[in-house]
């Protein structure tokens, strides 16, 4: 019934911009018709917009992956830095919180460390939204910032590192089979905020997956078994997309494995000082516009991404930003 109604708006949205369309250019017919400048620059500008609507459209198609459309899992860790590196990932948390946001996905942290002075050490997003791990999937990897320091006195320019990782939710029709040998489960007390309740009881969970070395981790909720269903939700999906990851693997006939959160290892760079510049290091596409990027636009980075992965170019390294 779900993979129905997907279909069904597919092919209603396909319907609607072909009308659309059709009214569009019969406007345009009769403005020129009647040299009406009003109505030609309307019907100009509907066009643009249909052109834009169109192109989304187009990029969704890309989404036709095995989990593309489940809700999905995203991780943010702070690189070594401290301070300027927990600090730009909590810059990287309100992105993508931003960006799902205008989707009009709904977005739930699952759970979060926090910086010594600022910032955070690392987060879980949980991020519920039709085709929310299709869009996000491509976003996994090293995020590497540059700018003038607000935490120097001096005011030097420091370079910045965060990792960002993405999983799918695993729908309850997927059975993924867990020993209870393998694991290893560790209750501990959450940090934070979060009452008297959470932070004087062992109410966080951790689970460690010993065969694969996955960790995950909860302490959003009070109660410790809500906590470690949670724990256990995300070990499962961790475990799929895994196995997801060695298919592509396979039929793309690369390895790819777990970057360090370091120096040559990036997908994309935000340059904040001495110029100001977003530039993917896999596809080349740039922004001149990073304060509207870390708003959450970063839409045009993830189509550019997907249509790579689809494609299967294997298109030269990027140069790396100075």
């Amino acid at each position: 019934m779900r993979q129905r109604q997907q279909l069904d708006d597919a092919i209603a949205a396909y319907r609607r911009l072909a009308q659309e369309l059709d009214d569009t250019i019969e406007l345009l017919e009769l403005g020129e018709q009647e040299e009406d400048e009003d109505v030609v620059a309307e019907a100009e500008a509907a066009l643009k917009a249909l052109h834009v609507e169109a192109q989304k459209k187009q990029v969704e198609t890309l989404l036709s992956g095995e989990a593309d459309a489940n809700d999905t899992y995203l991780e943010i860790h702070a690189g070594a830095g401290g301070t300027e590196s927990q600090d730009w990932a909590q810059m990287l948390m309100r992105m993508y919180m931003r960006w799902a946001e205008a989707r009009g996905h709904k977005v739930e942290v699952i759970g979060s460390s926090q910086g010594e002075e600022a910032g955070i050490k690392s987060a879980t997003l949980l991020v519920k939204g039709h085709n929310a791990f299709g869009w996000l999937k491509t976003e996994s990897g090293v995020h590497r910032l540059v700018r003038i320091s607000p935490f120097d006195s001096n005011a030097r320019r420091h370079t910045s590192f965060a990792s960002v990782w993405v999983y799918p939710v695993v729908d309850d029709s997927i059975e993924i089979d867990v020993e209870e040998k393998d694991v290893r489960i560790d209750t501990y007390r959450a940090s934070g905020a979060g009452g008297q309740h959470v932070n004087t009881t062992d109410s966080a969970v951790r689970i460690t997956h010993e065969p694969t070395g996955i960790v995950v981790q909860c302490q959003n909720e009070r109660s410790q078994h809500k906590n470690r269903a949670t724990a256990w939700a995300m070990l499962r999906a961790r475990l799929y997309e895994a196995e997801l990851q060695r298919r592509e693997e396979e039929a793309q006939a690369q390895a790819a494995a777990k970057s360090d959160i370091g120096w040559g290892h990036q997908i994309r760079s935000y340059v904040l000082q001495p110029y100001q510049m977003v530039k993917d290091l896999r596809t080349g596409t740039e922004s001149s516009n990073p304060s509207a990027v870390l708003d959450g636009d970063i839409d045009e980075f993830i189509e550019a991404a997907l249509a790579q992965r689809v494609d299967g170019s294997k298109t030269e390294p990027v140069e790396d930003l100075a």
